[in-house]
């Protein structure tokens, strides 16, 4: 319409353009010249509204009252219209003018079915089930955006699952969890970490310390693993703790802390979860939400008897992991394995040297210790390593795992060489105690062979050989003449054997097309037999020929043979 209007104000508007229109928007020609009638006198080109009822903001909040129950709010309006109608009459009666019985709070009351059709009208189908079931129910009619395509440790995901199945550990029934890191590119875990209880700092660190490390070919994680270049998680006290930052920003890997309760930016890992407790946990004893033939609520277990071993459960989990990365073929993937895409992948993965690994997983103590004869004192307890023997006074450090204060790991607080484990003094085992003494009688024996060895070669040098007359007795060590050259000979070749570059190439044999250079003979010696000079080279053109046999004339005339 706006285009006939606008020709029209040009006075260039026909017949022909009208008729064009109509048969556009399917329409009859009188239809058309009537819109435009309209558009003159009223100035509108749209269809003229009709009354209706619209949920306002008061009838929202009155919905969100009765969470979404329509005939609710609708009874409670009529009782409003009807105690405002009693009122408009009380005062008309007093000379007042009466309003109209229909109104309520100025919202007019239609029928049940007119208001329905405008809760349906006003209110999305995400709106509507929030009345119901707040925002968690409100987020499954949400929108959301897909992540662009990445390569191998592009990002991982982290979280805890707790998982619903009971498990008997030391005879009681409890629920484990589930600490665990997934490859957002090609949906590989990377590590995980059971507890038999809420997880803490601890957990992610281990788990964390099996995902970076690669060194088990053959366990249920197979070759993934590696340096990740950021790791998602959400606002958990146990992924945001300094420990954890600390031991990723040493190795220069930031931690992208999501928004609380919100599962859809983490959607990976979020899916992981979901999917250990359709495609494992439902299937295993001790299962929680399994169905039940009567309609009573489901008792809680008293018998540890019918569920697994927290031991057994773990090793279903891993074994349920090695089966995810190797077998299991996700629909993202094209039909490949979270294993074969991780393989196919061309990316460089950057792995972590173990020594790094062990030191920057672990929390630090803080400050440096004095290794003792006791052994290191921390906390107040004192901490022993069989490889401590003969290191007393040196200064260490010590680094934890938190919660497991039964051993620390030792480190050299100069250098930073992982020096070994440590165990607790006062609580050592018969094993531990057992590898104690076996160190230190194994330091014993070194010594006395080293000793022993020093008194034989110094009896050895100090014997000297019987005599008959009087004479200076000859050392009974000494080296002949050959014993002495052989040795000088196998110390030059060792020496330069260590000097030799291992990746020196030898050059290659010149093209027989290129000069050579003329090897020309020394003259000899006076007094010396000297070999006669090559015929070419006596004979080559600038060689200097006749300087050579100048020479043997002059020798020949000094008294050589005529």
């Amino acid at each position: 319409m706006f285009r006939l209007l606008a020709l029209e104000e040009r006075g260039v508007l026909t017949p022909e353009h009208v008729r064009l229109a109509a048969f556009s928007a399917g329409r009859s020609v009188r239809t058309v010249q009537r819109w435009l009638q309209t558009a003159r006198e009223e100035g509108r080109t749209v269809r003229k509204p009709r009354p209706r009822f619209t949920v306002t903001g008061e009838v929202h909040a009155r919905l969100a009252l009765w969470c979404g129950n329509a005939a609710a709010v609708h009874r409670e309006l009529l009782a409003q219209a009807r105690v405002s109608a009693d009122d408009s009459v009380d005062g008309a009666a007093g000379g007042e003018p009466a309003s109209s019985a229909r109104s309520g709070g100025g919202v007019g009351v239609p029928s049940l079915a007119t208001f329905q059709r405008a809760v349906r009208r006003d209110l999305n189908a995400g709106q509507r089930a929030a009345l119901k079931g707040g925002e968690r129910a409100r987020r499954a009619h949400d929108v959301y955006l897909a992540r662009p395509p990445q390569w191998r440790n592009a990002c991982w995901e982290g979280d805890h699952k707790h998982l619903p199945v009971e498990v008997e550990l030391d005879g009681e029934l409890v629920r484990p969890w589930v600490t665990w890191f997934i490859d957002c590119a090609r949906n590989a875990i990377t590590g995980a970490a059971v507890t038999p209880h809420q997880p803490s700092r601890d957990a992610v660190l281990a788990a964390l310390r099996i995902a970076l490390s690669r060194d088990e070919p053959g366990g249920p994680y197979g070759p993934i693993g590696g340096l990740p270049e950021l790791v998602r998680v959400d606002r958990g006290k146990e992924f945001l703790c300094a420990t954890v930052t600390r031991a990723l920003g040493a190795l220069a890997v930031p931690v992208q802390d999501l928004p609380a309760r919100r599962p859809e930016l983490k959607g990976t890992v979020e899916n992981l979860n979901h999917c250990v407790t359709a495609m494992f946990l439902v299937a295993q004893p001790g299962y929680l939400h399994a169905p039940t033939a009567t309609t009573r609520p489901p008792s809680r277990r008293s018998d540890p008897a019918d569920v697994l071993s927290f031991t057994e459960f773990t090793a279903r989990l891993l074994g349920w992991v090695r089966w995810w990365n190797t077998d299991h073929r996700p629909q993202p993937l094209g039909g490949r394995t979270p294993l074969e895409a991780w393989q196919d992948d061309p990316t460089p993965i950057e792995d972590v040297p173990p020594d790094l690994l062990r030191s920057f997983t672990l929390e630090d103590a803080g400050g440096d210790k004095v290794l003792s004869t006791k052994g290191v004192y921390w906390r107040g307890r004192y901490y022993v390593g069989p490889w401590m023997h003969g290191m007393d006074g040196t200064r260490v450090r010590v680094r934890f795992i938190p919660h497991h204060d039964h051993e620390i790991e030792v480190f050299d607080a100069v250098t930073g060489t992982h020096l070994g484990p440590a165990h607790l003094a006062d609580a050592a085992t018969a094993a531990q105690r057992a590898a104690l003494r076996r160190a230190k009688d194994a330091q014993r024996r070194t010594m006395v062979r080293a000793l022993a060895s020093a008194d034989r070669q110094r009896r050895q040098l100090g014997r000297y050989g019987a005599v008959t007359e009087p004479m200076r007795p000859e050392p009974l060590a000494a080296l002949t003449a050959a014993e002495a050259e052989e040795q000088l000979a196998t110390a030059a070749g060792s020496a330069l054997a260590k000097r030799a570059l291992p990746d020196l190439i030898p050059p290659r044999e010149a093209p027989a097309s290129w000069a050579r250079p003329i090897r020309r003979p020394r003259p000899a010696a006076p007094g010396t037999d000297a070999d006669p000079p090559a015929p070419d080279a006596a004979h080559t053109p600038g060689s200097g020929g006749g300087a050579v046999n100048g020479t043997d004339e002059e020798e020949a005339e000094e008294g050589g043979s005529p």
